[in-house]
């Protein structure tokens, strides 16, 4: 199983999301191949995740320090099984990036596998505080251990 996590800048959301998944499936004992991405290209490229998103994870005994940056390409449709969004906004750019490559059947909204069919966001912390960062992790938790009841059934996934 190879999931891909994006969200606009790739350096707080989707990187947590990332670690957290990571940490899920590694205590699951999946092999699974996890990746996160932005759609905002160029702003944060090679930069570790910001500094809130390192502290709230790694209070979860999560470490997403040696992560970087990167942008999402079209061509991540051909090396990822699933891609989760983790906003509408961000859904539209990845559709508008893919093009042609864009295969709906592979992209959801991260909540939805909380709530089928609501469409929510989880909410970008980027110009909150650090309790903005406390809340989206507990949400992206809560959608990944979703994902591992899913998806980790069988062992090894989709």
């Amino acid at each position: 199983m190879k999931i891909l996590m994006v969200c606009l800048g790739n350096i707080c959301r989707s990187p947590l999301a990332e670690g957290i998944l990571q940490h899920k499936a590694e205590r699951a004992g999946l092999k699974w191949r996890l990746d996160s991405a932005g759609t905002n290209n160029g702003y944060h490229v090679g930069e570790a995740p910001h500094q809130l998103s390192q502290k709230v994870a790694k209070l979860n005994k999560i470490d997403i320090s040696n992560l970087r940056a990167r942008s999402f390409t079209a061509e991540d449709f051909d090396q990822f099984d699933k891609i989760y969004a983790m906003s509408k906004d961000v859904l539209s750019d990845m559709k508008a990036i893919a093009k042609k490559k864009y295969v709906a059947g592979k992209v959801d909204l991260l909540m939805n596998e909380l709530y089928p069919g609501k469409n929510m966001d989880v909410p970008d912390p980027w110009y909150g505080s650090e309790s903005g960062y406390h809340e989206v992790f507990k949400m992206i938790d809560s959608a990944c251990e979703k994902i591992i009841e899913k998806y980790g059934i069988s062992g090894n996934g989709y």
